[in-house]
């Protein structure tokens, strides 16, 4: 196989190509330079940001045949043995699968023996946080006080779990992500070079979704290049990442601000079904949020925003939305993103999570003027002045006036939008209902929910909140927790009553309400029922001393009831 993998043709081979750590590879040039380097480095920092390629290039450049040099001069024989691995004195050594002591104590025994190629033997051990703790052990008085002719270079992604004792030994540097500016550059150079045709913004998607790794980013660009065709282009590269354009994160975030809930859970389920990654997508609506938050606040730092491009419809966002329901919406996604962490149904959370979004109450503070200011000013004031007058001179109350006392209360205005709840079909099903009825629903429902997920998910998903709280001969009623599930589970209502009619043997009606709605009812149909048996149990006294005879009473307080005989005429 003669095909290389772009991170490994493009390598760095000298500090000039590590890009992004700066102040590590000046601080190792000017070491070397003076010939001041320690005898032991701790490299950390997350994966592939240069740690092991700094590593192997400051093994060439402190035994290159040039040395003292800033960079190794890549043609001695030296330089050369070491890129090929020929020379046995630098050692590379995975600690993922070389940890235990045995492998350490070999170290140990070796390292008294001088370089036989060149002046330095230098062992670079990658993954070091894998070693046991007997291994630890062993390294230790070896990094303590090795050999002058042996250099340790350390390299990890989790520099906590490393003893402290090992770590004290050592000069540590911490490689930190490279930016998505460096990356783009970085990769530009190298495209040039191998005459690959790439769009800026393919480049800048790949960066993005590198997460400030170097080979990352190369080795999505080489998959990238694998899938398309003459040109990688954006949405080649939106393919292999799973990740979502830019346009369909503004789509969804005008349909989240405007409250549009068809359209953002159609949106939802539009990335579900083409393949895209959930977590991936809630990652990316939080930091393409953070760049408007950023960008509203300090426009002059575009070199900042990590997953926006500032273009037309970016900068139409930046004018619309409110700040702070930014940050309920960041919020609202960022607890989202904790909870689909636990669960095999990360579509359900991201669903009651827009809806939770285009809930959020926003602020007025953005369109309140100075006017407005002034007249809610006076208002409070003459309001003041009102309530003043009414506590020096009461009014005389209605009942003494002879008005009446029944002011009609005001209903609230129906809000547009909302599920309308059918109540006197629901307290139809009351007055039919029975506890045989629903405890016939309940023995059935998780077979039931089990089966409508194999046949229709959507549905499932719709009535996954809901509780079967009553049921008659010929209907049920379900409580679901949120208003708009109501609604959605009507478009699948034919399905649903289709399944419980072949699970219980009868037809039965579907009929959702929300929870709030469905506690309200209830309580009042009980005390409507208290109520009634009250007045029933008050007749049935009154008929009985209704009809009660004076003389038949007046007999019985002088003989009793044992000796009181009653014939009637």
């Amino acid at each position: 196989m003669s095909y290389q993998a772009l991170y490994r043709v493009w390598r760095p081979q000298n500090f000039a190509d590590v890009v992004g750590q700066g102040h590590i590879t000046r601080t190792l040039q000017n070491a070397i330079m003076q010939e001041k380097f320690s005898h032991a480095y701790l490299f950390s920092g997350p994966r592939g940001t240069g740690k092991t390629s700094a590593a192997k290039i400051f093994a060439k450049t402190v035994n290159c045949r040039q040395a003292p040099a800033k960079e190794p001069c890549n043609e001695c024989d030296a330089c050369k043995g070491i890129q090929d691995g020929s020379i046995s004195d630098v050692i590379e050594i995975d600690a993922a699968s070389n940890n235990g002591v045995e492998q350490i104590r070999d170290i140990r025994d070796k390292v008294k023996y001088a370089p036989s190629a060149v002046t330095y033997k230098v062992y670079i051990i990658d993954e070091v946080h894998m070693l046991s703790i007997g291994a630890f052990n062993a390294l230790l008085k070896t990094l303590e006080e090795p050999p002058k002719h042996v250099i340790f270079i350390l390299a990890t992604t989790e520099p906590h779990k490393i003893p402290l004792t090992i770590i004290s030994r050592c000069q540590r540097f911490d490689f930190k992500r490279i930016t998505q500016q460096v990356i783009v550059e970085r990769m530009q150079t190298i495209i040039d070079q191998e005459h690959i045709s790439v769009t800026k913004e393919a480049l800048d998607s790949v960066a993005l979704a590198a997460e400030g790794g170097m080979r990352d980013a190369l080795s999505l660009l080489d998959q990238a290049i694998s899938y398309s065709e003459d040109q990688v282009v954006l949405e080649d590269v939106l393919a292999v990442t799973g990740a979502v354009s830019q346009e369909k994160l503004t789509e969804i975030v005008h349909a989240l601000y405007d409250k549009n809930v068809q359209n953002a859970l159609r949106l939802v389920d539009g990335f579900i079904q083409e393949g895209k990654d959930p977590g991936r997508f809630v990652h990316d609506t939080i930091y393409f949020l953070r760049d408007i938050l950023l960008y509203q606040s300090a426009p002059s730092l575009e070199q900042v925003l990590e997953r926006a491009i500032v273009n037309e419809s970016f900068n139409q966002l930046i004018e619309k939305i409110d700040a702070v329901w930014i940050q309920q919406a960041i919020s609202e996604l960022n607890h989202c993103q904790q909870e689909m962490r636990w669960t095999n149904s990360p579509k359900v959370f991201i669903e009651i999570t827009m809806l939770k979004i285009t809930e959020l109450r926003q602020s007025a503070a953005t369109s309140i003027d100075n006017e407005s200011i002034m007249a809610l000013g006076q208002k409070i004031e003459r309001l003041e002045k009102e309530l003043s007058e009414i506590k020096t001179n009461p009014p005389v109350p209605q009942a003494e006036a002879g008005g009446s006392n029944t002011t009609p209360k005001r209903k609230p205005a129906p809000t547009k939008n909302r599920f309308k709840i059918p109540y006197e079909r629901i307290r139809q099903v009351l007055d039919d209902a029975s506890k045989s009825d629903i405890k016939e629903i309940q023995t059935i429902w998780a077979t039931f929910m089990k089966k409508l997920k194999q046949q229709n998910a959507p549905a499932h998903a719709t009535v996954q909140d809901s509780k079967p709280s009553a049921a008659s001969e010929s209907a049920l009623i379900l409580a679901f927790k949120y208003e708009i599930h109501c609604s959605l589970a009507l478009d699948h209502q034919k399905t649903i009553e289709s399944l419980l009619a072949e699970l219980i043997g009868k037809q039965i009606t579907m009929i959702p309400i929300p929870e709030s709605n469905w506690q309200e009812i209830r309580q009042e149909y009980v005390h409507k029922q208290k109520q009634q048996s009250s007045t029933d149990q008050d007749g049935d006294q009154e008929v009985k001393e209704e009809n009660k005879d004076p003389l038949v009473e007046e007999a019985r307080k002088l003989v009793g009831d044992d000796l009181l005989e009653i014939h009637e005429d």
